[in-house]
């Protein structure tokens, strides 16, 4: 008489161990891979933060290769280039101002 409950006791105390350990299991690694996932993003956004640094350098290099070589020659020649540039400016904007005002008197 009392087999039948305490058989079914035991099932139901196994059927509970056995479905801890299954949710236990996945658990892990749902959390595991959860881990792997974030390391993987962490090492992937290393490697692009150090491409794109790297990039900057070469780019910065590549710019400024010219101008080295003039500032060890001498800083007047940076400077000078530099007012150049100033200077082609200035001119360009007092070309478009005639040129605009040209258009004014046309159109008037």
């Amino acid at each position: 008489m009392s087999t039948p409950l305490v058989r079914a006791f035991f099932v139901g105390r196994a059927l509970a161990e056995a479905i801890g350990e299954q949710v236990e299991n996945t658990f892990t690694n749902a959390l595991s891979d959860l881990g792997k996932f974030d390391a993987e993003q962490r090492e992937r956004l290393r490697q692009f933060t150090e491409q794109v640094m790297e990039r900057a350098a070469r780019e910065e290099a590549l710019a400024t290769h010219g101008s080295s070589s003039a500032k060890t020659d001498g800083s007047s020649f940076a400077t000078n280039d530099l007012q150049a540039t100033i200077d082609d400016l200035r001119a360009e904007t007092a070309r478009l101002r005639s040129e605009l005002q040209r258009y004014r008197t046309r159109s008037s």
